[in-house]
């Protein structure tokens, strides 16, 4: 289906961009669909695309609508639909942190360089950031009322306020700041490498499961690593084998089941890619930094913090999950959105 070409009933239309909702609205509906929209790369010939974005709409319909947004390997299902799980359904539910009972949750499938056609060398945060405007525009959204990004989402997220300021009225970021940490950089062009040496040599799905399992050691805290992988290795299958290696070993099975190689190295290159003047965030913005997180380091958000131009808030939160605390705090992160959404 193509929204652009294909209008919504007129009532969705008028009240999405609405609010703030003063009481919560019963009606909660998900739509999930395939919307084609037209942006212009920012690595391509100049030429402008269309691109098919695969969206979930879900919450109070009529209420306002959030952008929520993750890490590369999220997708468009943030709350739990039925019998589908969501990878954010904790924050994202009715009468959670982000209320679904109060405001419309709006996210999308990231874009890959082959979504955007064959003369595209990259895909970049901006483009992703001009797909779900061209996608509020196609869904008669004029405003959103918050975009709440972790991770890739946040850097997302800023690329969406730098680039269009007037279609949002607050942006959460939470581990993901305005460029990538060459350190961080560094260890994800060492996966990257693995997985083209996996393509070059037809060991595609091994190399793919290495990488991820090296991304593993970059998203927890040391802290934790410690506390559950500190026992005496096993002697199996003709070798010592240590507490931790069965985590990561699984951790690359669960990726390479719903994750393809060329997907995985546009997305990480992205990342990469990633570079935000804060001068051109043009709206106001809280920023959650993990102490522990080493892909995302605390003085990169204080940067960030220091040039944004419009109001801003910085929580620096102590956590012994690293990076991926965005998926565990549940109660110290949570206590920090719900507040951020009722301004």
């Amino acid at each position: 289906m193509s929204l652009t070409d294909t209008a919504l009933p007129a009532c969705d239309a008028a009240l999405g961009d609405v609010f703030p909702v003063a009481t919560p609205v019963t009606h909660i509906a998900c739509l999930r669909d395939v919307c084609t929209v037209r942006l212009t790369p920012k690595y391509g010939s100049g030429a402008t695309v269309a691109a098919s974005v695969h969206f979930t709409w879900h919450g109070a319909v009529g209420a306002p609508t959030v952008i929520v947004q993750g890490g590369i390997s999220a997708t468009r299902d943030v709350a739990r639909d039925g019998e589908r799980p969501g990878w954010w359904e904790e924050f994202v539910r009715a009468h959670g942190p982000v209320d679904l009972a109060r405001v419309r949750v709006l996210s999308i499938d990231w874009l890959s360089a082959a979504d955007l056609g064959g003369d595209v060398a990259g895909v970049s945060s901006e483009d992703q950031a001009d797909a779900l405007a061209a996608l509020l525009d196609a869904l008669g959204i004029r405003r959103a009322q918050a975009f709440i990004g972790a991770s890739y989402g946040a850097m997302v997220g800023l690329a969406f306020a730098a680039r269009h300021a007037h279609r949002l009225g607050r942006l959460v970021a939470i581990s993901g700041a305005h460029r990538a940490h060459p350190l961080a950089t560094a260890v994800r062009a060492i996966q990257r490498e693995i997985v083209r040496a996996g393509l070059r040599s037809g060991v595609t799905v091994p190399a793919l499961s290495l990488a991820r399992q090296l991304a593993m050691t970059t998203y927890r805290g040391a802290e934790e690593f410690a506390e559950r992988f500190d026992a005496e290795p096993e002697f199996r299958d003709g070798r010592f084998r240590f507490p931790v290696e069965d985590y990561l070993a699984h951790a690359g099975e669960k990726f390479v089941a719903r994750f393809d190689a060329d997907r995985y190295l546009a997305l990480s290159e992205s990342i990469d890619l990633h570079r935000i003047d804060p001068a051109e965030v043009r709206v106001p913005a809280l920023l959650i930094a993990i102490d522990s997180d080493r892909l995302v380091p605390v003085e990169d958000f204080r940067d960030l913090a220091a040039r944004l131009p419009h109001p801003v808030v910085l929580h620096e939160i102590p956590s012994r999950y690293g990076h991926d605390a965005f998926l565990k705090e549940f109660a110290r992160i949570g206590a920090l959105i719900q507040p951020a959404l009722a301004c």
